[in-house]
């Protein structure tokens, strides 16, 4: 397992961090997001797609449970779909809508409250844990896979540049 622990100071960290994050995206990673409500959890999803290229809203699918968004990843169309779990009652509720079909070398996927699914999802290459303090927050990334090692090696992220 390798790990990073960071302190953002502000927003504008969160903003700098995902757009790190853009920059080693890969087709078929996953991404866990954990932290509180109000944690930064969709204000990082949020940075990191607009990095990514894209141009449109992006809202917290804590209704819809997933949004998909299409971006350009070196020359190639690549669907990132950001789920927002907390508002299943089990993890049943995961497999009955049949999102495990998006997890595959193609898409991104970014996973809101993974514990929400614990047991159906499939595993994470790179865990973001966001927990607030004071204005800005603690963010910890651990890899847990050939894919989440790689992203972490690229990452290249001075906070509040």
């Amino acid at each position: 397992m390798q790990h990073i622990a960071i302190q953002l100071k502000d927003e504008a960290g969160t903003i700098a961090l995902g757009a790190a994050l853009a920059r080693v995206l890969t087709p078929g990673l996953t991404l866990y997001l954990h932290g509180d409500l109000g944690a930064g959890k969709t204000a990082l999803t949020r940075a990191l797609l607009h990095a990514a290229g894209y141009a449109g809203h992006v809202k917290s699918p804590t209704y819809t449970l997933v949004e998909p968004y299409t971006i350009a990843l070196h020359d190639h169309m690549v669907e990132v779909m950001h789920f927002d779990l907390y508002r299943m009652l089990s993890a049943d509720d995961f497999l009955d809508a049949g999102f495990r079909e998006y997890f595959n070398s193609d898409n991104i996927c970014i996973v809101e409250w993974p514990e929400k699914a614990d047991g159906v999802l499939p595993p994470a290459d790179l865990d973001v844990f966001l927990t607030l303090a004071g204005d800005g927050r603690k963010v910890e990334l651990v890899a847990h896979s050939d894919q989440g090692f790689q992203c972490l090696d690229q990452l290249h992220f001075a906070p509040n540049m």
